[in-house]
């Protein structure tokens, strides 16, 4: 390693949940239009990562909304949508936000649709994270999701491609130990502890989700997944999504940062926004960490207990997505079996 590849730690910093308008790709006229609209989405994002920069002093961290540069199927075929919206992990989309990453000297997390060569036909939802030399950092796919292609639905494959690290990333970085949990998973506690189970500190979290003023269950989540892990949450939400047919502003606003105590520190309200910045203090996280106290509940996890629960018990099942055979009604037949099966057991 040369001089010029040591990187000094910093332990505090700010991180902003960049709050963006999404402009779905669905009723594009052709996959070229489509790849336009990416690129113009792109382009959008590094107008707005540059401006925020001039303001919020000290950022060292952007997170960026849920499937920001496409929005989500509404009912396409997979293999169509693989075509139109789905990233090449080589392609010159991922390839033009590294360089956006190394051109401000930021780390950049971007949740996108991508390929990948060993699954043809399918895609998955990544989070995606550049480091400020344009490298890429980490690569986190959803692992639970409604309607869409996981890793656990070609589990057995994707671990012999993979391997087991693969499915709980966790990037130990100069900002300190990055995690991805994509949208809905913020409900899914299993995710976030297995995370910390391997060192997380902060949670990058793209979303796209109604606000709300009350404790919807996400924001519920937001502030549990930071408390019981003691870890920031740094969460961003879309500003509204157009092009879909949906309300445009079903899902805006709300974008948050919570601390390891699970104190929300900055929220945006509606509207595209840099609101939801504030200073992520490790220093401070790692002291309460290794501090014997009632509340620092990570290292009081007793996994022997919960082991034996999980290890015997299967719901949903894995392997059940075969390329080129798999129609979308698929993952709500799916459910519905466990849902009659849950439920013959005397389980639900």
């Amino acid at each position: 390693m040369s001089q010029d590849d040591v990187v000094e730690p910093v332990t505090a910093y700010r991180a902003v949940a960049l709050q963006s308008t999404c402009r779905a790709i669905n009723r594009a006229p052709s996959t070229a239009a489509a790849r336009d609209m990416i690129r113009a989405a792109i382009d959008q994002v590094a107008d707005q990562v540059e401006a925020t920069q001039r303001f919020v002093g000290g950022l060292r961290l952007v997170v960026l909304p849920e499937y920001l540069l496409t929005g989500h199927p509404i009912g396409e075929p997979l293999p169509e949508w693989c075509e139109r919206a789905a990233l090449d992990p080589d392609g010159a989309e991922y390839a033009r936000l590294a360089e956006l990453s190394r051109d401000s000297g930021l780390f950049l997390c971007v949740n996108a649709y991508e390929l990948d060569e060993h699954f043809p036909g399918l895609y998955f939802q990544a989070s995606v994270v550049f480091d400020p030399r344009g490298k890429t950092v980490l690569r986190y796919r959803r692992l639970n999701s409604m309607f869409a292609v996981t890793p656990h639905d070609v589990l057995d494959r994707y671990l012999s491609i993979y391997g087991e690290d693969a499915l709980f990333p966790v990037a130990r970085t100069e900002i300190g130990n990055l995690a991805a949990i994509a949208s809905e998973e913020i409900l899914f506690p299993e995710v976030a502890r297995c995370l910390a189970m391997r060192g997380a500190e902060v949670f990058l979290h793209g979303s796209s989700e109604v606000c709300s003023a009350l404790l919807s269950p996400k924001n519920v989540a937001k502030l549990a997944r930071a408390a019981e892990n003691g870890a920031y949450v740094v969460s961003a939400n879309t500003s509204g999504v157009y092009g879909m047919g949906l309300p445009a502003h079903s899902a805006d606003g709300g974008s948050q940062i919570v601390d390891y105590r699970g104190n929300v520190l900055a929220k945006a309200g509606q509207g595209e926004s840099m609101a939801a910045n504030a200073e992520l203090d490790l220093a401070a996280l790692r002291r309460m960490r290794r501090t014997p106290e009632m509340m620092n509940l990570l290292p009081r996890q007793r996994f022997e207990l919960y082991a034996p629960s999980y290890a015997g018990t299967s719901f949903y099942p894995p392997d059940t997505v075969r390329p080129g055979e798999t129609e979308r009604g698929h993952f709500l037949s799916t459910q519905r079996a466990v849902i009659d099966r849950l439920a013959a057991d005397g389980l639900i």
